[in-house]
């Protein structure tokens, strides 16, 4: 089982989750960096350290991080300048990104450890409008390799230097998050399922139907089907663009939820192409 909501500390993930962390404070970022890092060695995986920064000033930033040197010596903690894992200031092309962790998440397994855990400082991978787009999709679909093998991340960004859009764009694409950073969730439950979680309503108009599209949503058997189970709050405007991806995606549209108000909604409208069932 995924870690997923609304966290205020990243202490106590697994192997499988993924973390968006918006931060307003650099001490802040490397605390909770030491703290989830700390984690997974504990946890058997290769821990990565991924920030804008060289070898000498990353190994400060880790000073707190307990046996951080010995780690260091015998490769299970490993230390990543942005731009040799990410190729910094280009746009990111998801497919390849996801494929260079999952060699990196063999190679540990092979070398005998549990899996692969990163803590990354992304913030300079999404400064145009171009790279977040595709960071975005990018995010989703690593998503949707961690959710089926031992990879964990936590994904930093600088609220300092990152609109407020662009972090909740970016948030949301992610089963868990810092505070603040997303309404809703749209996350990977295995390499075929997702979910959705948290309020879709007035201000997730436009962010909604952009993460659809981001997401590529597949469809099986005919049917888009999405958990939501955790979903506390749907309007007619979010149902309307899941009736919009299921004719995208030429499928039926199965919303899974408790929510009573969604089936209300979509037999008062007519909402075409989607089907609720309760969860």
């Amino acid at each position: 089982m995924r870690t997923a909501g609304v966290l205020d500390a990243v202490r106590g993930l697994g192997l499988h989750d993924h973390v968006c962390w918006p931060y307003d404070d650099p001490a802040d970022f490397r605390r909770r960096a030491v703290e989830f890092l700390a984690d997974g060695l504990a946890l058997g995986q290769r821990a990565w350290y991924v920030a804008d920064s060289d070898d000498e000033v990353m190994r400060g930033h880790l000073d707190e991080l307990p046996g951080a040197a010995e780690a260091l010596e015998r490769g299970a903690l490993q230390l990543h300048p942005i731009g040799e894992t990410y190729r910094s200031g280009q746009v990111v092309t998801p497919a390849d990104q996801v494929a260079a962790y999952a060699a990196a998440t063999d190679q540990a397994l092979a070398d005998g450890y549990t899996g692969l855990r990163v803590a990354a400082e992304a913030t300079p991978m999404v400064r145009t409008e171009a790279s977040l787009e595709a960071f975005c999709r990018y995010e989703h679909q690593v998503d949707r390799y961690m959710a089926g093998r031992p990879f964990a991340a936590m994904c930093a960004y600088d609220r300092h230097e990152l609109s407020e859009e662009a972090i909740g764009n970016l948030a949301c694409m992610h089963p868990a998050s810092g505070p603040d950073a997303a309404p809703f969730r749209l996350y990977a439950t295995s390499a075929s399922e997702v979910a959705l979680a948290g309020e879709l309503d007035l201000d997730s108009r436009e962010r909604f139907p952009a993460a659809l599209r981001r997401a590529g949503l597949r469809p099986i058997g005919g049917e888009l089907v999405l958990d939501a189970s955790e979903l506390d709050f749907i309007d007619h405007r979010a149902l309307f663009a899941l009736a919009r991806e299921g004719l995208r995606t030429g499928s039926e549209v199965v919303l899974r939820t408790a929510l009573s108000s969604a089936a209300r909604l979509v037999e008062l409208l007519g909402v075409p192409g989607v089907r609720v069932e309760a969860a």
